[in-house]
């Protein structure tokens, strides 16, 4: 990103409030809503996605619109694939160690397991789809995070923090980490320290290729493959659970 007025700029300073602390206000405000719902209805998780998806649009939308003010360019954000080879080969590897590190983490919830009872499988079992409908519509719901979630994070965020630091690349991934990890303040301490451990791993793989593709893809496979597999899986949990 350019360096000096541009990138201390007024709007860049309000949206990075706005990612650091109306974000994780709001999201936390959401969860514990839905938490305290009983149950929740077809009606609900389809309105909460199309919310969803508007608001990532929209968020992203106007980081691209305050950026181009600046004289940013959508290369300076990731948007850009300078070695097409290196970046599918490195999208290949990041996602597949994703999907195996989701799928090791759904074969945790084993019956009877203490996990079952957290947040975040509460959560699971009221949110994730459960009929053809409700996943054609979580699938544009996962695809629209992973395109505007890594645009604003490490796209945008990574950019600013290393423009203001002189291009320092470690604080860049440092403070996309962070905010991104506030950005999920829902899932509690153990939520916080795993998505800023994913912030870093992302940002860290946006630095060196130039590109969000690979972090993107990964986003998109971590969020499908839960979203998909959970909801039976911890079905399945709470019943051989309750029946103990």
């Amino acid at each position: 990103m350019p360096n000096g007025r541009h990138a201390m700029h007024w709007d860049f300073v309000l949206i990075l409030i706005f990612l650091g602390a109306a974000v994780p206000w709001l999201g936390r405000r959401r969860i514990r809503q839905l938490i305290e719902a009983p149950q929740t209805t077809k009606m609900d998780r389809l309105t909460l996605y199309a919310s969803t998806i508007a608001f990532q649009w929209i968020s992203a939308s106007v980081i691209l619109w305050r950026t181009a003010a600046g004289g940013i360019r959508g290369a300076q954000l990731g948007l850009a694939v300078s070695h097409p080879a290196v970046t599918a080969a490195v999208s290949v590897v990041l996602a597949a160690l994703v999907f195996a590190s989701q799928i090791f983490s759904l074969r945790r919830l084993t019956p009877g397991a203490s996990e079952i009872e957290g947040i975040l499988p509460q959560l699971a079992l009221k949110l994730f789809p459960q009929d053809q409908i409700e996943r054609l519509v979580f699938f544009s719901l996962v695809a629209t995070v992973a395109i505007c979630e890594e645009l604003i994070y490490r796209g945008f965020v990574q950019g600013v923090f290393g423009s203001w630091f002189g291009g320092n690349a470690a604080t860049g991934i440092a403070g996309s980490a962070a905010l991104f990890s506030l950005a999920h303040l829902y899932q509690g301490r153990k939520g916080l320290a795993s998505t800023f451990v994913i912030g870093v791993l992302f940002s860290g793989i946006r630095a060196w290729t130039g590109t969000l593709v690979p972090s993107m893809v990964a986003h998109f496979v971590a969020d499908i493959t839960v979203g998909l597999l959970a909801p039976g899986r911890l079905r399945a949990a709470t019943k051989s659970h309750e029946g103990n």
